[in-house]
């Protein structure tokens, strides 16, 4: 159900396959990337977060970026993160030998950040092994990260600590509130080759529904992004918040923590003045009369992507009803 204003095709005039940007952080971003990708003719880059790479047991891990690539070639593991079906045994014996592997990387995940690696450590861009191992895995769609520079997610805790992102989001399973939160490097670090570019050139560019302080936010760090993306004139989020709350992870607790209002109103405020318009679920239909101002376009829509044929279906809507 849409409930805003038309921004259909005129009649007469036949609508053109899109091509389309994707801010992505964690699995709904990846989720929706799969839907986009499953509709013929829709050609999506998907910019993807990296204040979540860590250096961990000697390897470069991009959470995120990973995250959308197994997804993509439909290798994504049950919980929607890691590899189907991946063991662990490089984990157990590293555990045999002392080693705290609290955060665990399964085998064929880890020969992924070995490669990732590899490539860094040789010269190569993050960018420049990310698109080696996305077409090596047989994926159409471009996978970018945000920068090629080092970009870090710190949280800050009530007691005043510092804590990397993985530390607070996995090793602590994010039961810390978060006060504040830094992109360290976030000043100086310029967006990858052709991110700018593809924003420029996209009919739309589509915030996913992520958390929008940690998934989101990090990418708009990167200098000359936000700016690309203020400037474009459709800008369409989905909403990851139903009554809300997040169906998993810290958003609705994140967004409090930091000051944003609950619900609708936090995400507008989360993404003010890039906006025109934003997603919401069906559930939160009655938003759409209570924060529709004019500014922001809001649409009611079953928005959940649990699995890739609802993914389908709400990419499918996406399209033709509200792009």
């Amino acid at each position: 159900m849409d409930i805003s204003s038309d921004h259909s095709a005129a009649p007469g005039q036949e609508s053109q396959s899109p091509t389309l940007v994707l801010l992505s952080g964690g699995v709904g971003g990846a989720r929706l990337a799969q839907g986009l990708e499953d509709i013929p003719g829709v050609a999506i880059t998907v910019i993807a977060n990296v204040g979540d790479d860590e250096e961990m047991y000697g390897v470069h891990v991009s959470a995120d970026l990973d995250t959308v690539l197994y997804t993509l070639a439909g290798r994504q593991g049950p919980h929607g993160w890691g590899m189907a079906g991946d063991t662990f045994r490089v984990m157990d014996h590293l555990a045999d030998l002392g080693v705290d592997t609290s955060f665990r990387l399964g085998d064929t995940d880890l020969a992924t950040c070995l490669r990732r690696t590899m490539a860094l450590e040789g010269g190569a861009s993050l960018s420049e092994i990310t698109a080696e191992i996305t077409a090596a895995f047989g994926i159409r769609s471009r996978l970018l990260p945000a920068t090629d520079d080092r970009l870090r997610t710190r949280v800050q805790t009530p007691d005043g600590e510092w804590l990397a992102f993985q530390d607070y989001f996995v090793l602590r399973k994010h039961k810390d509130r978060v006060m504040d939160l830094e992109y360290q490097g976030g000043e100086t670090a310029l967006p990858a080759p052709g991110v700018i570019e593809a924003i420029e050139s996209a009919s739309a560019v589509l915030l996913a529904p992520s958390n929008p302080p940690l998934s989101v936010w990090p990418i708009l760090a990167v200098h000359g992004i936000r700016d690309a993306i203020a400037a474009h004139d459709r800008v369409v989020a989905v909403s990851p918040l139903f009554a809300g709350r997040a169906l998993k992870g810290p958003a609705a607790e994140v967004m409090d923590s930091l000051g944003l209002p609950p619900g609708t109103a936090g995400i507008l405020e989360a993404y003010e003045g890039l906006l025109t318009d934003l997603v919401i679920d069906i559930g939160d239909a009655a938003d759409v009369a209570l924060h529709g101002d004019g500014s922001v376009s809001l649409h009611a829509a079953d928005t959940r992507i649990a699995d890739r044929a609802a993914s389908r279906r709400f990419a499918q809507m996406l399209i033709e009803e509200i792009l």
